[in-house]
């Protein structure tokens, strides 16, 4: 006997699934996005990138890990909602503390299980990503359909400003050991350089891979001013990765401006998208993104494939890349950037995520690379 839908998603474009609310009651709104990890759920629900998206796995059976309270990428749940085909009955995992619906209820995250996602993501990729709405209070579709059609957008919108931090903070944590990980191992040195990061909505595993390397990590509020980083006397500065539009974030493309050449800086996602802009650069919304665990990029330097993992909808525009920027990755998907370097001063960036959380760890490297400038280009702070 079949149930009674308990939930339902409407796009703005008339689209609409009935399906079992497997998460928290309540309404959501966002961009209605696809991700083709098969697991890494608890991250990408915690990833500040996806904060005004709903988001749909394409793999078929979303849970079967469980959750637990290390494998988060930020304080709280950030995604507007979670659309999955079928949530695993079963979860198996030695570090599982919790199931996937306790874990949506618990968090506040609007969810929907039981819906065709295989037709929801071809439509995607057709007509591209679009505006939604998630709801277990109302299942009229034209109700919701409606409310899609009404709510924000991202184009133009600032969504750092929802998820950036109030404060400065000291960061301490690293990487977590798991079972079976070999032991950490030192190089001996006692400096310890001091890496200053812009947080416009940070994944907590990019700063624990900074600290790794034996930094000391200091994290700002992405609306910082250069004068307000300079005054920290880093060693190094990270542009960290972030939701939505990088085009409307003005403050954060001065202040970048104004660091150029002043000390080595590493970008990662929006960070990298923010760099090239403050070199003169303009970007462009993708028609649906790349999202998942699984995308291959090329290092042109050295023609190696890395499995990257990737979280956004908006990419540099290659035809407005001014001549200080030199292009050292591609999506091998789409042939757009995925990475620059700087020919005169000692900047880079990526648009993907060598901290892997969660996916692989081809593209760690980038982390040394940049611990290998920080300590060529400037005297290590005392």
């Amino acid at each position: 006997m079949q149930r009674k839908p308990t939930a339902a998603l409407a796009l703005e474009d008339g689209t609409f699934f009935l399906g079992r609310s497997i998460g928290a009651e309540g309404e959501s709104a966002g961009e209605v996005v696809f991700n083709t990890s098969m697991t890494g759920y608890q991250e990408i629900t915690t990833d500040p990138s996806y904060t005004g998206q709903i988001v749909t796995m394409t793999y078929p059976e979303i849970g079967n890990t469980g959750t637990n309270t290390e494998d988060v990428e930020s304080a709280k749940a950030r995604v507007a909602g979670f659309v999955v085909r079928n949530d695993s009955r079963i979860r198996s995992n030695y570090r599982s503390e919790k199931d996937l619906q306790e874990y949506l209820r618990e968090n506040g995250i609007v969810a929907i299980a039981g819906i065709d996602t295989r037709a929801l993501v071809r439509h995607i990729r057709s007509q591209g990503a679009m505006k939604g709405i998630l709801s277990t209070t109302d299942l009229d579709r034209d109700s919701l359909v409606k409310k899609a059609q009404e709510s924000p957008g991202l184009v133009g919108r600032d969504l750092v400003r929802e998820v950036v931090p109030q404060q400065a903070r000291t960061w301490n944590e690293v990487l977590h050991r798991l079972e079976g990980d070999p032991p950490r191992q030192s190089d001996g040195s006692s400096a310890q350089p001091h890496v200053v990061c812009l947080d416009f909505g940070m994944k907590w595993n990019i700063a624990r891979h900074l600290a790794e390397l034996g930094n000391r990590v200091t994290i700002l509020p992405g609306t910082a001013t250069a004068e307000e980083v300079l005054a920290l006397q880093p060693d190094g500065i990270f542009l960290s990765n972030g939701p939505g539009d990088p085009e409307p974030l003005d403050y954060a493309i001065g202040t970048i401006a104004s660091l150029l050449g002043k000390r080595p800086i590493f970008g990662i996602c929006l960070g990298h998208q923010l760099l090239s802009l403050a070199c003169g650069a303009k970007t462009f919304k993708l028609k649906f993104g790349h999202r998942g665990s699984n995308q291959p990029v090329l290092h042109l330097e050295s023609g190696r494939v890395e499995i990257t993992s990737q979280n956004h909808g908006f990419a540099v525009d290659e035809q407005t890349l001014p001549d200080e920027l030199l292009v050292t990755h591609r999506n091998l998907n789409d042939d757009t950037i995925a990475g620059v370097r700087h020919r005169e001063y000692p900047a880079f960036s990526v648009q993907y995520h060598p901290e892997a959380s969660a996916g692989p760890h081809d593209s760690r490297y980038l982390f040394e690379e940049f611990q290998a400038m920080i300590m060529q280009h400037t005297p290590v702070s005392s």
